[in-house]
């Protein structure tokens, strides 16, 4: 009897073994043969899901932020307050800390060999980070999607900081100020508008 193959498992869980590959070689210096090769998969398999490593890498960015998204959720689910969930977002970051810094690392990367200009996977970039300024808003029960930016950026920031002053930045502390803020700023400003 042929083994049956849930096609999209298998692409996911090849996926999920891209990201370490990426993280840890580059963007640019893998070719598709060497990724197969590191998969232990044919050339023509890693074909048949990903007809190019711009798109493999497309999807790796979509179903990163599927998973980072769906795990964030299940931190903050529950909570009440804004307050909570902020400093949930954060501990969930500080959990992660490494993971978000190769991921923004590979980020930078590949921006390094494709430029800032128009291209597919910088689509796929803007699209999911529309995706995770909505999901902020919904998390953090904001009406206004400039603050659900800021809150993004801020984030970021937090992670790029990480990345070249370890010490410097506390997670908790940054968030702590961030709920501070924008409790003050909601409260006078409710929903967020001026």
């Amino acid at each position: 009897m042929p083994k049956v193959v849930d096609h999209d498992e298998y692409r996911k869980a090849l996926l999920n073994q891209c990201f370490d590959l990426f993280a840890d070689h580059g963007y640019a210096s893998l070719t598709t043969r060497q990724i197969a090769k590191a998969l232990g998969v044919s050339t023509g398999t890693l074909y048949y899901y990903f007809p190019s490593k711009e798109d493999l890498f497309m999807q790796l960015i979509e179903e990163m932020t599927t998973q980072d998204l769906l795990r964030a959720s299940a931190e903050i689910e529950g909570l009440s307050s804004l307050r909570e969930r902020i400093l949930a977002l954060a501990d969930f970051l500080e959990t992660n800390a490494d993971y978000f810094i190769k991921q923004n690392l590979l980020l930078m990367d590949f921006y390094q060999h494709a430029g800032v200009g128009p291209s597919r996977v910088n689509e796929a970039v803007q699209r999911v980070s529309v995706r995770s300024r909505d999901e902020i808003m919904t998390a953090l029960q904001l009406d206004n999607p400039l603050i659900a930016t800021h809150v993004l950026c801020l984030f970021d920031g937090m992670i790029s900081e990480r990345m070249v002053n370890p010490e410097m930045v506390s997670y908790r502390q940054q968030a702590e100020l961030l709920a501070d803020l924008l409790t003050a700023y909601l409260e006078k400003f409710p929903g967020g508008k001026q």
